[in-house]
């Protein structure tokens, strides 16, 4: 039974602020607007001139059964810089602020405990200025806004990139924190050179190339849902090749130029874990992207072990 609740967000530009949620399990609709001011029904011109008092806003219809409140805070942190008090990238102005709207007690303190751990984490060497804030009337923006990542692929890929957020995020994005002396002693020799120093495992002798079994492969790392058997296709590069992954912000894709070449490199978002390289020569009936990946990047978990082991929720996706 899904259970419905809403959260709300001021991240700059909505237009980006709409696929970082999108890419999350249990996210229902994703809309844009504005919110936080005192001007009724403000057009995206009013808004602009910043003087409504708006913020423009996402707000997020998610099933709670299926997405935690927290996962939301996450990914909202990790596509703002948290310390600009002026806006956001190349927008500034009070619009483009960023802001923490809470629905109820316990978003706010989901919101306050992340932001605190943010701050002691020392990611960032500026103070988080984004403010947490009960919700207010919430204003839907015009049609031409919404979902624009997906309507105006190709303008949105410009602005994303020249606003400066994509530099942002790529340089400053952050991950889970694992001890590598632990890490030393979980791993074996192989997994840790190619999750922590960027290895490659040699083709065809590795464990999961010609593997099909129905279930899912998780992180060595951080044990997080990376790929299911219903998108891995024999390729014949020697190493698993999976057309997409499990969910879509579950691994993050990055320039890698070295070795004289220049290549996409695929990593896990909550660890930071090399898993390989994503090429442009998949199936083309499944998008034409082939994620070519290390087998001692992954650990799979069969169908019939997937409950006992905690990832039933993801049973839908074989």
């Amino acid at each position: 039974m899904i259970q419905t609740k809403q959260a709300t967000f001021a991240g700059g530009c909505f237009w980006c602020m709409v696929k970082p949620f999108y890419q999350l399990e249990g996210v229902l609709k994703v809309v844009v607007g504005y919110t936080g001011g005192q001007k009724k029904n403000p057009t995206y011109e009013e808004v602009c001139t910043h003087t409504t008092g708006h913020y423009e806003a996402v707000q997020i219809t998610y099933d709670a059964a299926k997405a935690n409140y927290r996962e939301l805070v996450d990914a909202f942190f990790r596509s703002i810089d948290p310390t600009d008090e002026e806006g956001q990238f190349h927008d500034k102005g009070d619009s483009y602020k960023t802001a923490i709207f809470y629905h109820d007690e316990g978003q706010r303190q989901i919101a306050e405990d992340y932001k605190k751990e943010l701050s002691l984490s020392g990611k960032f060497e500026k103070q988080i200025v984004t403010p947490i804030k009960p919700a207010e009337v919430f204003y839907k923006a015009e049609d031409e806004h919404q979902d624009y990542y997906k309507n105006h692929p190709f303008r949105y890929n410009l602005y994303y990139k020249g606003s400066g957020r994509k530099a942002f995020i790529e340089k400053n994005g952050y991950t889970h924190a694992y001890d590598k002396a632990q890490l030393k002693e979980k791993l074996t020799d192989i997994q840790y050179k190619i999750t922590q120093e960027n290895g490659t495992e040699p083709p065809y002798n590795n464990a999961y190339h010609n593997h099909f079994e129905e279930g899912i492969y998780v992180d060595v790392v951080s044990g997080k849902p990376l790929f299911s058997s219903q998108h891995k296709f024999d390729s014949g590069c020697g190493w698993p090749a999976f057309s997409k992954p499990i969910r879509e912000g579950y691994v993050r894709e990055k320039e890698d130029s070295t070795h004289g070449m220049v290549r996409v490199e695929v990593r896990s978002s909550h660890a930071d874990s090399h898993l390989g390289h994503v090429f442009e020569d998949g199936p083309i009936k499944d998008g034409g992207l082939r994620y070519c990946i290390n087998s001692a990047a992954l650990r799979f978990i069969p169908k019939d072990k997937m409950a006992d082991e905690g990832y039933e929720e993801y049973l839908d996706k074989l």
